[in-house]
């Protein structure tokens, strides 16, 4: 019986942690550059010194994020940018950590500093970078910054810094942003291209989300059975030893 409650409680739990992740890549699938979360059931032996184990419980787990591309849709926007192929856009997470993500949509605040639309400063060759007010702005594929103001030939602000480093390497925070696992910033990588006017969508398959969700419901709804035949069996069982006294 009491094994019976504990794999029932613990395969409910590790469904609640699932659902949860579900549920959060489902309400990203509109947001630009998200990265569907990767979950996975790890077993976690219950020990004591100088004891047997006798208890294995599963524990869902972020083993990653989905690294392929999201859509692309043409916006027109100069300063809306996406990174082709591999690669990150290097940003300052509000921590004040560096931090990376392929949300291209960029707006300029009223300091004139190039930002996010989440409002994190997009980092540059020496920090953020700063457009000068009234300036049109060009990025280019390599992502140089140019600005002009007026009739004025357009003269270099800055150069995003691009990163690409492995994927076995990133980790995902609980900001969105990704970062190195060492905990170093990623070094530029000259060969990252980005195209302008254009805006990465999320990666997340709405339709495999859904489907995901329904059948955690499911599997959550048999472990609820499995308690309420446990609760049962006791029953009868107490009633049977009662008989006997």
């Amino acid at each position: 019986m009491d094994r019976m409650i504990y794999l029932s409680m613990a395969g409910a739990k590790a469904l609640m942690q699932r659902q949860d992740a579900l549920t959060h890549n489902l309400a990203n699938a509109g947001t630009d550059g998200f990265r569907a979360d990767l979950m996975t059931a790890r077993a976690v032996p219950v020990r004591q010194d100088g004891t047997a184990t006798t208890r294995v419980y599963n524990v869902e787990t972020t083993t990653g994020f989905d690294a392929a591309p999201g859509p692309a849709r043409q916006t027109g926007n100069p300063l809306d940018i996406a990174v082709r192929g591999s690669g990150w856009l290097a940003v300052i997470g509000e921590d004040g950590t560096e931090g990376y993500t392929r949300d291209g949509g960029l707006t300029v605040d009223d300091q004139g500093v190039l930002r996010t639309r989440r409002g994190l400063a997009v980092m540059g060759d020496g920090g953020p970078i700063t457009i000068p007010p009234n300036a049109q702005v060009t990025i280019g594929s390599d992502g140089n910054v140019s600005a002009r103001v007026g009739s004025q030939p357009s003269l270099p602000v800055g150069q995003l810094k691009l990163v690409d480093p492995p994927a076995a390497e990133l980790a995902k925070g609980a900001d969105g942003l990704v970062r190195l696992r060492s905990g170093d910033p990623g070094d530029v990588d000259a060969n990252v291209r980005i195209a302008d006017g254009v805006l990465e969508g999320s990666n997340v398959n709405v339709v495999e989300a859904m489907v995901g969700m329904i059948e955690v419901a499911r599997q959550f709804e048999m472990q609820m059975k499995l308690l309420q035949n446990t609760e049962a069996n006791e029953q009868r069982a107490a009633q049977l030893l009662s008989l006997k006294g």
